[in-house]
């Protein structure tokens, strides 16, 4: 435990470095740091340094990397370097997907973390068997009641849910763009991500004379092969009939690509470790673009502010984006209604009293 000057000193635990992208970890940690400006931090950061500083407050912890994403050896520098800081610390907040090596890390955590408080919070599960040999690292966050409820059938005991913040001046309101409509996917080239669905959808709402233009936002994970996947894509929209698609890798500039598009679809089959609610669904509705999603149970936060489609049908997805594109008042309203939702259920507010709240109780 640290000294009583340095109380409330808190370890955010993420699997690689701050500038390691769009990943919902990071991202969840800038947005701990932005709402809670009384507390200090200690973070994960980029060596050599590259961009801007993760955060104004605290102190990054330099982490060796290539290219900032959490490759195996950011995760064991993170594991190794985490175990000294969290003996320095009053509070580790762990901000972890439980995928492949959740389960040894769990078994390993007085060893890794030490004896004091945790706050572990999910930003997805990507597999439920992994829960049978999984552990809580201590108190649990989730982001959507649908995730809480399996962690707690899966022993978890008593987990909160917190659902995750927009900051709504970096997403402000904008009026639709001009020009050919533009619908946007924005995910992973995993098998069940939902880019396959996508691209057969927006081939059923060609084929009903809807007119638009295709973008693709993948982000490649570490061992992927982008290159071959991309080309598997495009040839799957030829064989769908459809003469092109956009398809782009990391996206620098997200608030101007959503400001360009139209509606943003995105019908995963599973999420597969992704956010519970993906940043980008809610960044687009703040934006004030209609979305389409398929009926997954982490969505249903989201109520009426979002078209939703039987998981897999293909058909009425495209039946979905057709309406959106070709009747105005309905796009008009749901991109009302969606702004509406993010401001009411995902603004600072709430997400810095529950967490403030969550972070008294572990240092009481």
């Amino acid at each position: 435990m640290a000294s009583g000057s340095a109380r409330g000193r808190v370890l955010l635990f993420t699997s690689g470095p701050w500038e390691g992208g769009a990943g919902a970890d990071t991202q969840l940690a800038a947005s701990i740091v932005d709402c809670m400006p009384e507390r200090e931090f200690l973070w994960f950061t980029r060596w050599p340094p590259h961009g801007p500083p993760g955060a104004a407050r605290g102190r990054g912890v330099p982490i060796v990397t290539r290219d900032g994403v959490p490759h195996v050896s950011e995760r064991l520098q993170a594991a190794l370097v985490g175990s000294v800081l969290a003996r320095r610390t009053d509070l580790v907040h762990a901000i972890l997907t439980i995928g492949g090596t959740y389960p040894l890390f769990s078994r390993l955590r007085r060893g890794l973390l030490g004896g004091g408080p945790v706050i572990h919070t999910v930003p997805g599960v990507m597999d439920l068997g992994l829960l049978d040999g999984a552990r809580p690292l201590g108190t649990t966050v989730a982001l959507s009641e649908a995730t809480a409820g399996q962690l707690r059938a899966a022993g978890f005991g008593d987990v909160r849910v917190v659902p995750p913040v927009i900051p709504l001046d970096r997403w402000p309101w904008r009026s639709r763009a001009l020009g050919a409509p533009v619908v946007l996917f924005a995910g992973h080239h995993d098998p069940r991500g939902g880019a396959h669905e996508a691209i057969a959808a927006v081939a059923q709402a060609h084929r009903r004379g809807a007119r638009f233009r295709l973008v693709l936002a993948m982000r490649g994970r570490p061992g992927q092969n982008v290159r071959a996947l991309e080309a598997g894509l495009r040839a799957f929209a030829t064989q769908q009939g459809l003469a092109g698609i956009d398809i782009h890798g990391h996206v620098p500039d997200m608030p101007a690509l959503l400001a360009a598009t139209d509606v943003l679809l995105f019908p995963p089959r599973s999420l597969g470790g992704k956010a519970d609610l993906p940043f980008v669904v809610l960044e687009a509705l703040a934006t004030g673009r209609p979305v389409i999603l398929s009926d997954l149970p982490q969505f249903a936060a989201l109520g009426d502010a979002v078209l939703r489609a039987p998981v897999g049908d293909r058909l009425r997805t495209g039946e979905l984006l057709t309406r959106l594109l070709t009747q105005p008042q309905l796009w008009e309203m749901l991109a009302r209604r969606g702004r509406a939702t993010v401001e009411k259920r995902f603004g600072p507010d709430c997400f810095r009293a529950q967490y403030e709240r969550l972070y008294q109780e572990a240092l009481a």
